[in-house]
């Protein structure tokens, strides 16, 4: 082979070599299936959200306007019964404001809670953050909008122009009185804002979760609602590298495989423990709700199970779906849950306490033959000799239950218990309390 030879197949080899290097400096990073799962989950918050609004707006929800539900009328995960629910969509900019009316109560429980489109609380109004001015208006304005608002009225600044809120009316001992504040709250826009295009997501089963389309709609979701968590960025970037890597086909079945191997299982595992929380005598309590900081992962496990919670000083669920066995709850079982004299539920809330029964996929309450779905302090309890307090979860109703203290479970299905803390105190408030174990009846 001559010199001259050598030398054109050197400079061919090289020209080969680097039009190689630079095709594959133009490819993306291929995303790894932790990548994926991590971006899934991530985005699944948000998607959660923006289905629901989807659905509120197919209802007839108009903005600013609040609709009033009857008590147990909401079809969502996790409904709190104790409570009459008012709901709206709130949209505020630089020229208008909206003014929410607070009637005056006293001696029960209630809050207007504001949430941005990733489920996370953004302001409540009640005697608590207002003990001075509990009642009458309060203008909801956008931070820095300089709208003239009703004179009286005290302003609360949103971070964010469009938000949803559940306002909550403890029904008590006098549920009639409960409806009757509850339409006494009313809301108005002061101006008329600027009202956004609702984004087109997937509208899924909350039992059968979106696989890659998940990604397809990320930018519509993503732009749709800024994520108010500093430091958080970096997972949206990971949405949207994962969003535009899903335009290859090979890549959009790929990352199909994984949501559904990889991503379901990673949200199934963290779902025993509400993403980072603790669990004790069979009983799981969340790390963060209601404001999440980075965890991303409660966020979105809160928002399926659990959409539109509040913050820990409001309430403060526990999620029960063991024995004392570590056994999943059976409806064919009989259990019992025991409270000590010195630990009855009532002492660890200022407010009430409540626990229902949900379905294990859906999360919504066991319908049953006598329409009972909770017990809470408002049920004819009988205490033992001792002062304990013993509450019965069966299909029948055990030949020894007062019938205040039995909660049906029909047979068919396992379930879970939720147990709910209304402005815990103590114990509750600081984690250092736990319900009891559940146990089961042979």
């Amino acid at each position: 082979m001559t010199t001259r030879r050598l030398a054109r197949r050197t400079l061919l080899a090289a020209m080969i070599m680097f039009a190689a290097a630079a095709t594959n400096a133009q490819q993306p990073a291929r995303n790894s299936d932790q990548d994926i799962s991590d971006a899934y989950i991530y985005l699944l918050g948000r998607l959660l959200v923006a289905r629901q609004q989807q659905l509120d707006f197919q209802e007839g929800f108009k903005w600013n306007e609040l609709v009033h539900r009857k008590p147990g009328a909401v079809d969502w995960p996790n409904p709190n019964l104790d409570v009459a629910y008012s709901e709206a969509w709130v949209a505020v900019d630089e020229g208008s404001c909206t003014i929410v009316t607070v009637p005056k109560v006293e001696g029960r429980y209630y809050t207007v809670h504001f949430l941005n489109g990733w489920g996370e609380t953004i302001a409540n109004i009640n005697e608590r953050l207002f003990p001075k001015r509990p009642f009458g208006e309060f203008a909801m304005c956008l931070r820095g909008a300089n709208v003239a608002i009703p004179a009286g009225a005290t302003r609360i600044d949103l971070p964010v122009k469009y938000s949803r809120v559940l306002a909550r009316v403890e029904l008590g001992s006098d549920p009639e009185s409960a409806i009757a504040l509850q339409h006494q709250f009313t809301f108005r826009a002061t101006g008329t804002p600027k009202l956004p295009e609702i984004p087109k997501t997937p509208i899924f089963e909350l039992e059968a979760l979106p696989g890659v389309e998940a990604f397809e709609a990320a930018d519509a979701a993503l732009d749709s609602e800024p994520d108010l968590s500093v430091g958080l960025e970096p997972m949206q970037e990971k949405a949207r590298a994962v969003a535009k890597s899903v335009k290859d086909p090979a890549e959009r079945a790929r990352v199909d495989q994984v949501i559904r191997t990889r991503a379901f299982a990673d949200l199934a595992k963290a779902g025993a423990i509400i993403g980072h929380g603790t669990t004790l005598n069979g009983w799981a309590r969340p790390g963060v709700v209601g404001e999440y900081g980075l965890d991303y992962l409660a966020r979105t496990l809160v928002n399926n199970g659990g959409i539109w919670a509040n913050i820990k000083p409001e309430v403060l669920y526990y999620r029960g779906n063991k024995d004392q066995a570590g056994d999943d709850l059976s409806s064919d079982q009989v259990y019992t849950l025991t409270f000590p004299r010195d630990q009855l539920p009532a002492q660890f809330a200022t407010f009430f306490w409540s626990v229902i029964a949900v379905d294990g996929v859906r999360f919504h309450v066991l319908p049953n033959p006598i329409n009972r779905f909770l017990i809470n302090n408002q049920s004819k309890l009988q205490y033992g000799a001792d002062g304990s307090l013993t509450l019965y979860f069966a299909d029948q109703k055990p030949a020894d239950a007062p019938d205040g203290n039995w909660l049906p479970t029909p047979k068919g299905s396992n379930y879970r218990l939720t147990f709910r803390f209304y402005r815990p105190t103590e114990g509750v408030a600081n984690a250092t309390y736990f319900p009891p174990a559940l146990v089961r009846r042979q």
